[in-house]
């Protein structure tokens, strides 16, 4: 049996370490639990592998500050970012810094446990892969112009009450592009269409066309 990647947790609140560490000890990972980011960064070294699930919001130093700082040390950790209500457009940030993932509290044990198991597969691999771009790139240019507004939208954040109102159309019908963009792209969530995006506009990619209906 393959070992299991260890994974290091840094959150400030001390009922969700102590979850977080029985769900995934009880999955047969090495589970190391900080209650801030400055804790983290004493003990950590450049020859830690495993899985980085990080709180974006904490006082001090925060989520975000943490990663760049990793970033500098050329870390190698995956970096799975958690974050609670209205910190998406953080998240997303944090994506576009190179963190692979995403979940938004409150989240199920299932959602937790395949970024764990994407961040285990990008070890395996020796470096993050985004997906495939001519793919991507075909995938987007399946939606239409309105859908291509709402998907801007969602990964700056906006929740649907807001892209409703700036795109002068009812919550409803957001929700109604939202389901169809999922679709379309493929996705199940956020974090997933912000990959399809990056990889879309990786370097080896051409040029998205637009959309033609």
């Amino acid at each position: 049996m393959a070992e299991k990647l260890p994974v290091f947790v840094v959150d400030d609140d001390a009922s969700v370490l102590k979850s977080l560490k029985a769900l995934i000890r009880a999955h047969g990972h090495p589970t190391f639990t900080y209650a801030s980011a400055e804790e983290f960064l004493a003990d950590y070294d450049e020859d830690m592998k495993g899985c980085l699930l990080l709180d974006v919001r904490m006082p001090g130093m925060n989520g975000l500050t943490l990663q760049s700082r990793l970033e500098s040390k050329k870390s190698s950790l995956p970096v799975v970012i958690i974050t609670g209500h209205g910190d998406v457009p953080r998240a997303v940030q944090a994506m576009k810094a190179g963190a692979i993932d995403f979940i938004e509290k409150p989240f199920s044990d299932e959602v937790l446990l395949e970024s764990i198991s994407r961040a285990h597969a990008i070890i395996e691999r020796g470096g993050p892969a985004l997906g495939d771009a001519e793919d991507a790139v075909e995938r987007l240019n399946q939606l239409t112009p309105r859908e291509r507004e709402v998907l801007d939208q969602l990964v700056l954040g906006h929740p649907n009450k807001m892209i409703a109102h700036e795109l002068r159309i009812s919550p409803r019908t957001v929700e109604i592009h939202r389901a169809r963009i999922k679709e379309k792209l493929g996705a199940r969530s956020l974090s997933d269409l912000i990959r399809t995006i990056m990889a879309a506009r990786a370097p080896s990619s051409s040029l998205m066309t637009s959309p033609n209906h």
